[in-house]
């Protein structure tokens, strides 16, 4: 019998691309290919009897093409702060075998290069968010400025990881990342963030 789980949260990711990604249009990215950090804090989260509350997890990827064709490669990063149970948890539903929206985005991953257990700090303020990885893995991005000082935002674009949420549009201020051959070291790129709902199975 399936284990019944939900969560709630914030996303956020930063990547390559240039400009507006394309990759949320289910277009070629802008350099060819996509390398990104994407993060999630889970404000409330249940897998079963496990809580999940206030942890955090991170994927590291590198798309080939386009996002949505897959054949991605990727760094699996669990929060260090996570008992034995609730990294077992977050494990299965991010490695895609809990079901819900995270099954479909780990599908498309061809190879998984690494699963580690890092400190992982994610930080939520008006217009900016900040995700660490260890020592040195991190994503600084700023939301862009709209007309009369509010977010630009985009709605129902048809490749999301967090469906059903518009996304705030952004900017990255830093992008690092040098482990397992995903290397970024990028600065005013693309980056996206909203709130996220997941359940399963």
């Amino acid at each position: 019998m399936s284990t019944e789980w939900k969560m709630q949260g914030e996303y956020l990711e930063s990547c390559t691309c240039r400009g507006a990604c394309p990759c949320i249009y289910l277009e070629p990215p802008t350099e060819g290919d996509c390398t990104a950090l994407v993060g999630w804090h889970i404000k409330n989260g249940q897998y079963g009897d496990v809580p999940l509350d206030g942890l955090n997890i991170a994927v590291a990827l590198n798309a080939p093409g386009p996002m949505a064709e897959g054949n991605w490669k990727a760094v699996l990063y669990l929060d260090q702060r996570a008992n034995e149970q609730q990294q077992e948890a977050l494990g299965t539903v991010f490695g895609g075998k809990a079901g819900g929206h995270p099954e479909l985005l780990a599908s498309m991953i061809g190879e998984v290069l690494a699963v580690e257990t890092q400190p992982i700090g994610f930080v939520v303020e008006k217009g900016h968010r900040h995700l660490t990885i260890g020592d040195s893995q991190e994503a600084s991005i700023n939301a862009i400025e709209g007309q009369g000082g509010e977010d630009v935002t985009i709605n129902n674009h048809p490749f999301a990881v967090a469906p059903g949420h518009s996304l705030v549009v952004a900017k990255s201020r830093s992008l690092r990342h040098q482990n397992h051959g995903l290397q970024l070291d990028l600065s005013e790129r693309t980056a996206l963030y909203s709130p996220f709902e997941y359940a399963g199975p």
